[in-house]
């Protein structure tokens, strides 16, 4: 059954189903302008998707041919994935960070079997077995996302207001969960008068009760040494510092004191650090740790995808390890293997 949310103010939201994800759904937001309603995301590109999606819209008062623009806080399918359709049907344009607008060209003119042989070799590298990588080598994997997601034609300029008549919506640019990860700060006063700044329109960087994946940025054409969870954290200050009255995230429920959120997920991070360099006391290749860390239910039980995206978020956690001095790799050891410093 279509769920729709009205949140006062002229902005109500969508739960837009995502096909076998424990997330459930994406809180696709609708915000009134003076030139008609605009998305904050669109939800996975699924025919079922797509009809709640288009049934919410209706019970919203409008439709997906009235829809004017569509502001996508980054990249990923459950967030980008029906904009083209959108776009389609209204002739609405797409707005998004240009690092992640580089990901969609990137994804849009690279065959699958680069990418096959581009994650192949990462997995390799950081100690995967052969059996885990043997369905990459052979241009067979288990899971593989689209690969031709919608072209943004606008870009969203961070510190910038959007072009939205009648609205005050502001771009904060917060990477770590992607490059190009946007917060969307709503500068009007909060329709319940609850003590703040305004609303946030948070995306997947700050959730009410789950922790983001914060992995490796992946570009098969780039060789450059990035530091997602460095990134992620300076960029979870940097919100908390807006203390927004209301935080509407893509994911869960809408909540209040980001503040509070915001020392919650640093602690968290500090704690797994400082965790993981207990683990550390030996070497361990990025898989040997991504095995031994806690996750939400046993490695054993650990979809092949999910392992992959496991592996990415050990990586990140070393990265910024590494670049703190609190660990290093191996000299000659191959794959690489990480070691308390």
């Amino acid at each position: 059954m279509t769920q729709v949310y009205d949140h006062g103010g002229g902005v109500r939201s969508v739960k837009v189903p995502i096909p076998d994800n424990p997330l459930g759904h994406t809180l696709v937001y609708v915000v009134e302008t003076g030139r008609g309603p605009v998305l904050v995301d669109t939800g996975w590109d699924d025919p079922a998707s797509w009809d709640i999606l288009a049934e919410g819209l209706t019970a919203c008062g409008t439709s997906v041919a009235e829809i004017h623009g569509v502001v996508i806080t980054h990249h990923h399918p459950d967030h980008h994935g029906l904009s083209g359709r959108v776009r389609e049907a209204s002739g609405a344009w797409i707005a998004m960070h240009e690092a992640d607008l580089s990901i969609v060209r990137r994804a849009r003119g690279t065959r699958p079997e680069r990418w096959f042989t581009y994650m192949a070799a990462k997995l390799a590298a950081a100690g995967a077995p052969e059996e885990h990588i043997a369905p990459l080598r052979a241009g067979r994997p288990r899971t593989l996302p689209g690969l031709s997601p919608a072209l943004p034609d606008r870009e969203i300029v961070p510190g910038e207001l959007l072009d939205l008549p009648g609205r005050r919506l502001r771009a904060i640019w917060t990477p770590g969960h992607t490059p190009g990860h946007v917060c969307l700060h709503l500068e009007e006063d909060h329709p319940a008068q609850l003590p703040g700044h305004g609303r946030l329109f948070s995306g997947d960087h700050l959730l009410p009760e789950i922790t983001p994946h914060i992995g490796l940025y992946e570009d098969p054409d780039d060789a450059t040494v990035t530091d997602p969870l460095g990134d992620y954290l300076a960029s979870l200050e940097r919100v908390g510092g807006l203390t927004p009255a209301e935080i509407l995230p893509a994911h869960q429920h809408p909540f209040t004191d980001a503040p509070s959120r915001v020392r919650q997920l640093l602690a968290h991070h500090e704690e797994r650090l400082t965790g993981l360099l207990a683990l550390l006391s030996e070497p361990l290749t990025p898989w040997q740790l991504a095995e031994r860390m806690e996750w939400n239910r046993p490695w054993e039980q650990i979809p092949y995808g999910s392992r992959n995206i496991a592996v990415s978020e050990a990586e990140a956690h070393l990265r910024r390890l590494v670049k703190l001095g609190r660990a290093e790799a191996v000299a000659g050891s191959e794959p690489v293997t990480y070691v308390t410093v």
